[in-house]
């Protein structure tokens, strides 16, 4: 089974939530670990929660981006591609169900020039499923 971590803005939730229904469904085998953040990266307990990240990112093989108008802001989303590159997680950037057709990727894509692709949930597992 891959694991994989999901990484996005918070105000993107409610559309990332019907990622998680592929978990569901029995022609994938996947695991999906996320964490959403209220929390500012400077704040008191930015700390404590890039430690609880780190594990779920330990624990992955594949980490998604779903990328929306603003994903590129979201100096959380950018950290945790750093940490799933640093570990050697494959990236997977994807965006969002109806979202825009042209996005800014978060500034660690735009360096390692990785591709995004438009929403598609069976390209989306070939992708992950693959080695």
């Amino acid at each position: 089974m891959k694991r994989v971590f999901i990484s996005f803005r918070h105000e993107d939730k409610p559309q990332v939530n019907g990622l998680r229904l592929l978990a569901a469904n029995d022609k994938f085998d996947i695991e999906f670990y996320d964490e959403s953040l209220d929390k500012a990266i400077d704040s008191e307990d930015a700390k404590y929660i890039k430690a609880k990240l780190r594990e779920k990112i330990a624990r992955t093989s594949v980490t998604v981006c779903m990328v929306s108008a603003l994903t590129h802001t979201s100096p959380w989303v950018n950290w945790e591609l750093e940490e799933s590159f640093a570990k050697g997680n494959k990236i997977i950037c994807m965006g969002l169900k109806d979202g825009p057709g042209q996005l800014t990727l978060p500034p660690l894509a735009r360096q390692l020039k990785l591709p995004w692709y438009a929403w598609d949930h069976n390209y989306l597992a070939q992708l992950i499923n693959a080695k």
